[in-house]
């Protein structure tokens, strides 16, 4: 107990106000039931992991990273991970025998530098590279379309300043968040030159960018895959992300029983909702917590 100890940290139990998920309503999160004021929707939490009747150390959990374990900044290279959520990942991987795995638009290394030092289980650029948890790491094919895509958008970008071109190697994301008065222009294009692909990519709209993919593998297949193999398989699958490129990885969860929780506003397959991402931080505290405290009791 002298290693889990030092993870050990004060859960935040109480109700708390947070961001509506609709504009201009206040929300109160207490108990297992998120209320907007003045709204005519509620919508469920996550199983707390403090529950009695919650397993948590029968999941297997699957984290997407932007806009669920950070928050989206205008530049990608920007972002911060926080340190006591840093804390908590390596506390749970610990104690919940590895079964942890980021479910990410980003690429592995770039995954690797914001969460240095801890080197997890990660599906990189939605599934098209894959860690898995023993080390190997597993590509999947490269789209020979995306040569003459990336030309072209590079030209594109050239001529908008505001606009930034993410070069992922197999995958392109062009972000428009410092030029939103570009944003059906950059989707229009972005759909002439999946079209123009012979559907070989596809254009995947996220917060503020769109990205050009190959169509297979996604975020649904990357966690299927990770639940065929240990320490996933036989766990129940629990999955947090935020956007649109997270609802295959909700559907396949919600396929195989498990917990799907979108963060955030927008329509979604996921079951489940937490308002943003200090609720996330807040959910995996508890979540931390919860395993200590089996774990002691196993002492």
């Amino acid at each position: 107990m002298r290693y889990l100890g030092r993870w050990l940290g004060e859960s935040r139990s109480r109700p708390t106000k947070v961001r509506a998920l609709r504009r201009g309503h206040n929300v109160t999160i207490n108990s297992n039931v998120m209320v907007a004021d003045g709204a005519d929707e509620w919508t469920m939490r996550p199983p707390d992991p403090m529950s009695p009747d919650v397993e948590p150390a029968r999941w297997g959990l699957f984290l997407d990273v932007d806009g669920t374990l950070l928050t989206v900044r205008e530049r990608p290279s920007s972002v911060r991970l926080d340190v006591a959520v840093r804390e908590a990942l390596a506390a749970v991987i610990a104690l919940n025998r590895g079964a942890l795995a980021l479910v990410s638009g980003r690429n592995l290394e770039d995954l690797d530098r914001i969460f240095d030092p801890l080197k997890l289980p990660a599906a990189g650029l939605h599934g098209l590279e894959r860690r898995r948890s023993d080390g190997e790491v597993i590509y999947a094919a490269a789209a020979p379309a995306l040569d003459p895509t990336r030309a072209a958008m590079k030209a594109f970008a050239a001529t908008h300043d505001r606009l930034l071109l993410e070069d992922k190697q197999r995958s392109l994301a062009l972000h428009y968040r410092q030029a939103p008065e570009l944003a059906e222009e950059v989707r229009q294009l972005a759909h002439s030159l999946a079209k123009a692909s012979g559907d070989e990519l596809i254009a995947v709209h996220g917060k503020m960018v769109v990205e050009l993919k190959p169509a297979y593998p996604n975020k649904g297949s990357a966690i299927a895959d990770f639940l065929s193999e240990a320490p996933f398989a036989g766990r129940l699958p629990v999955f947090l992300g935020d956007d649109v490129t997270d609802e295959d990885g909700f559907k396949l969860v919600n396929e195989r029983g498990g917990v799907s929780v979108r963060v955030g506003e927008g329509e979604s397959a996921a079951r489940y909702r937490l308002p943003d991402e200090a609720a996330v931080a807040d959910w995996l505290f508890r979540l931390k917590r919860s395993l200590l405290d089996e774990a002691g009791a196993a002492q």
